[in-house]
């Protein structure tokens, strides 16, 4: 049988593209990366068995327009541009591809926190700029304590890069279990607890209504003073008009950003304005080893739930579809 399936983006990778191709899919794209409304439009006139979600919102409105849509499987891990409660009414399971861009995302996790650590970008630029500053104000990681908020496959890569460079690594996560899953990293059993032991602190969980604003004021207050930043999460963990404030006033020496509350960030915002902010734009699994690995993998998810072999239950983020299906 040939499925139609839908990736809302202008292109996908190779890997999940040929994965697509050899199993006869009729493949369209987004022409437009950043418009829901062609997403509408595309999902409206076509009758797609599939969409592969990448940046753009896949809206309710979006999934009521295609009343023959039976999966949906994220580019990635964060699902947060889906609409998925309106999945769920519809019985459609949504599946991300855990693990595809973890490395990558550690990666540049690691990259932006040195950058942070040693004001890499501020000493580029001034070498640019013909003048010789040789600055004495950079943070040796090694020595300080790494908090990690979540721990899962970007959190545990991430602290094993910083023990290799002889850091403390302390750990968040309400998902585990009380040992860690990395030896000598330290598990705290409240993120309050974990703060206080944060010279740096990195964020490696969804957006959800829980972690929405969890990096508040209270929670700035409760890290040493002059601790770093890193976020390669979601934006809108953290209260961006409250980190600000604190990376202007000193309470914060610095911060590495891959990920903002809007996005793109629009010209002259003040993050933007910051010398002690280095910024990245949402690149962290955007290398070409991670965007071969998400596209295969969820170009897997898609046909092997329209071929009945459905993909790992713990890779659905609305598996209460699924138990509904096996009942009916």
């Amino acid at each position: 049988m040939t499925f139609k399936v839908f990736v809302t983006a202008p292109r996908l990778a190779p890997s999940g593209l040929q994965w697509l191709e050899r199993h006869g899919c009729t493949i369209a794209f987004l022409r437009d990366a950043n418009s829901t409304a062609e997403v509408e439009r595309e999902m409206t006139a076509t009758p797609f068995d599939a969409v592969i979600s990448r940046t753009v919102d896949l809206t309710a409105a979006a999934i009521a327009c295609c009343p023959t849509l039976k999966v949906i499987s994220k580019h990635g891990v964060g699902v947060s541009n889906i609409a998925v409660d309106a999945a769920t009414q519809r019985g459609i399971p949504v599946y991300v591809t855990p693990g595809a861009n973890a490395q990558s995302v550690a990666e540049l996790t690691f990259g932006l926190m040195l950058a942070a650590a040693r004001r890499i970008h501020r000493l580029d630029a001034e070498l640019r700029a013909g003048r010789w500053t040789r600055a004495q104000d950079g943070m040796q990681l090694g020595g300080r304590r790494l908090g990690l908020v979540g721990f899962g496959q970007v959190g545990q890569r991430v602290a094993r890069i910083a023990q290799a460079v002889g850091m403390e690594v302390h750990a968040y996560d309400p998902m585990l279990a009380a040992s860690s899953p990395v030896p000598g990293v330290e598990l705290h059993r409240t993120l309050q607890a974990l703060l206080a032991h944060s010279d740096v602190l990195s964020l490696h969980v969804p957006l959800t209504g829980q972690t929405r604003g969890l990096i508040d004021a209270t929670a700035f207050d409760l890290l040493p003073p002059g601790a770093l930043l890193v976020n390669t999460a979601r934006g809108e963990v953290v209260d961006e008009a409250e980190l600000i404030a604190r990376l202007r006033d000193g309470r914060l020496a610095g911060a590495g950003l891959d990920t903002m509350s809007v996005e793109p960030l629009p010209a002259g915002h003040a993050l933007t304005e910051l010398p002690n902010v280095v910024l990245t734009p949402h690149v962290g699994g955007s290398t070409p080893a991670a965007l071969d690995a998400m596209a295969e993998g969820a170009a897997r998810n898609v046909l092997g739930f329209l071929q009945g072999r459905p993909p790992d239950a713990r890779s659905c983020v609305n598996p209460q579809v699924l138990r509904t299906t096996a009942l009916t």
